[in-house]
């Protein structure tokens, strides 16, 4: 498992992972999307973690939706290799918008970094809605600050 000092950002949520034949692609290595799929379970965890389950979601009729995502592939991810995957929330403006990392580590090598641009909808309009006090209080306290280098 990666130590403290591999992470891009203190205090990371973070979930061990197994490169599973499942995930393998015809250029022998875990396919890109699989990364797109794990960083989608670790979010939802996060979110589950901080308070908030997609059962609040709909009780409270609101989202935090991906309106961007990028991904930085860097390093091929091998059958049978043991990862770590970690997420932070990065950055929100209190109202609608709230930013998500990633990173993916193999030991000490970084294998992709991920982020995600949230904006908070009603899900019943899918219109872009102010934060609710939930999402403010769960996920507000849970906020990193850019590393210094």
């Amino acid at each position: 498992m990666a130590g403290a000092g591999n992470f891009d950002f203190p205090h990371p949520f973070t979930q061990p992972l197994v490169v599973e034949a499942g995930h393998i692609d015809g250029l022998n290595h875990a396919n890109n999307a699989v990364y797109v799929q794990w960083c989608e379970a670790i979010a939802w965890a996060h979110s589950q973690a901080l308070g908030l389950s997609i059962e609040d979601y709909q009780r409270l009729d609101r989202a935090m939706a991906i309106h961007k995502a990028e991904y930085d592939y860097l390093k091929p991810a091998l059958l049978s290799e043991q990862l770590v995957l970690a997420t932070w929330l990065t950055g929100s403006d209190g109202k609608l918008n709230m930013t998500r990392q990633f990173q993916l580590l193999r030991g000490q090598d970084t294998l992709m970094r991920g982020q995600w641009r949230l904006v908070c909808i009603e899900m019943s309009s899918g219109r872009a809605r102010r934060m609710p006090e939930a999402f403010l209080q769960a996920y507000e306290p849970a906020l990193v600050g850019v590393p210094h280098e």
